[in-house]
């Protein structure tokens, strides 16, 4: 309920932008978990005695989780608000690192990744639905690019950072220190996230019934958000897209330059993380462009496509010259970013009042891309490996093994062009209640 009479004015934005921050802080936390195995693959495999399957596998533990949690998270964000949800999120996904830490085995390191994932998956769609509420619709496809630069930066954190300090202190005291941060975030959200500016005594940008809200149960409005044909489309496109970022600078990046380039463990976290930021950064360019031109599929379709022939070339040629390698890389970063427009085309196909759900039903599909890319390469590896070993007793995998493993990412980023191809132009337009 509303402190006060709503003024006639918004919100002022230093605020609203503090309280996407806010969420946009937990988004970045999940995306250090998400992409740390990268990075601790070494230390995680010695510990646990892991092959490239099982270390896929856990990995992948983390999507699975965060994926099954995608539809209850945007159906309890329109129904319950955003912040209760945000609050959760931290605190158990801040138990499920500290499982993580101190796991004594593999069974416990698969339950804590299992928390984390589940828990910070609230992340990505109460920002997205705070964001709808603070900030002014023009402003939603730059919040969204800006959410995508948050994330990254988490990868970073967990790129040669992770590197660094996991070397100096250990992989386990260094997910606790995370952890103590997440409690931290927790605490500043606590006191000042609400999930509408109207809490605040302001004017808010979204006026949903109060009367259908209650009278609507959560199948009914699934039901509805897949009446409208972006909502799958949308939902099928960027799990290749983003299935292929995580896939290798999430997880196989590391291995497949220091084994078949021959560069250092550090010099491979590098450019990892080097393509993790131009992802990032790529996000808000394509926001700007597409709200000048007043369209979103155009750009996405066309990123889609310039990322899809820069991974083919990765992927599908062998002993590139260094350069080349890594400007294709940087490249597939890059024009990755297109994806993020995926959510407010997905956002403007449905009424105002189904964007948390139809967020989740898209954010689902997102991450179905690297929960099934990342333990089915590996799979691949296992299943290809000649049986070369390297000094620490790890398997080493060729570039046949990986171009192989890799090649699944094609097929997926061709089903991406495909469906983002057949979607509906929004025109930069909400979509009213009358509309079908």
């Amino acid at each position: 309920m509303p402190t006060s009479y709503p003024t006639s004015r918004h919100a002022p934005a230093l605020l609203a932008w503090a309280v996407w921050s806010l969420g946009a802080g937990l988004f970045l936390l999940g995306f250090f978990h998400r992409v740390a195995p990268a990075v601790l693959h070494r230390e995680l495999s010695l510990d646990f005695g892991l092959s490239a399957a099982s270390l896929g596998s856990l990995s992948a533990l983390y999507f699975y989780s965060y994926v099954l949690m995608q539809i209850p998270t945007g159906l309890l964000a329109d129904r319950f608000g955003p912040r209760r949800l945000l609050m959760a999120g931290l605190v158990l996904s801040t138990l499920g690192a500290i499982i993580f830490a101190m796991a004594p085995s593999l069974f416990w390191a698969g339950v804590g990744r299992l928390m984390i994932g589940g828990f910070v998956a609230v992340g990505f769609v109460c920002t997205l639905k705070l964001a709808t509420h603070w900030l002014a619709p023009e402003r939603f496809a730059l919040a969204a690019g800006l959410l995508l630069v948050a994330g990254m930066m988490g990868a970073v954190f967990a790129g040669v950072p992770l590197h660094l300090a996991s070397g100096a202190f250990g992989w386990r005291a260094v997910t606790l220190v995370v952890g103590a941060v997440g409690l931290a975030l927790a605490a500043v959200v606590w006191l000042v996230v609400r999930d509408d500016p109207t809490d605040r005594g302001y004017l808010g940008y979204v006026n949903v019934s109060p009367v259908t809200a209650k009278r609507e149960s959560e199948w009914q409005r699934l039901r509805r958000v897949f009446r409208y044909r972006n909502t799958l489309l949308l939902a099928i496109a960027p799990g290749g897209i983003v299935g292929s970022m995580l896939a290798f600078s999430g997880l196989w990046g590391i291995p497949f330059l220091t084994h078949v380039y021959g560069m250092s463990s550090t010099a491979a976290a590098t450019v990892c993380s080097s393509i993790m930021l131009s992802w990032a950064f790529s996000g808000p360019l394509f926001g700007i462009i597409s709200e000048r031109i007043g369209l979103r599929r155009l750009p996405y379709l066309v990123g889609t496509c310039f990322a899809s022939v820069c991974w083919a070339v990765v992927i599908l040629v062998p002993d590139l010259p260094r350069g080349l390698l890594i400007g294709a890389l940087l490249g597939a970063g890059f024009f990755s970013g297109g994806m993020i427009l995926g959510f407010t085309q997905a956002k403007e196909s449905v009424p105002m009042n189904l964007a948390g759900t139809v967020s989740g039903v898209v954010n689902m599909g997102v991450m179905c891309g690297p929960m099934l890319l990342q333990p089915l390469i590996g799979w691949l590896l296992d299943r290809l490996w000649s049986g070369s070993v390297g000094v620490d007793v790890l398997r080493i995998y060729t570039f046949e093994g990986y171009r192989l493993g890799f090649s699944l990412m094609l097929v997926w980023l061709v089903v991406a062009i495909l469906s983002i191809a057949l979607s509906r132009e929004t025109h930069a337009e909400q979509c009213s209640e009358s509309e079908t």
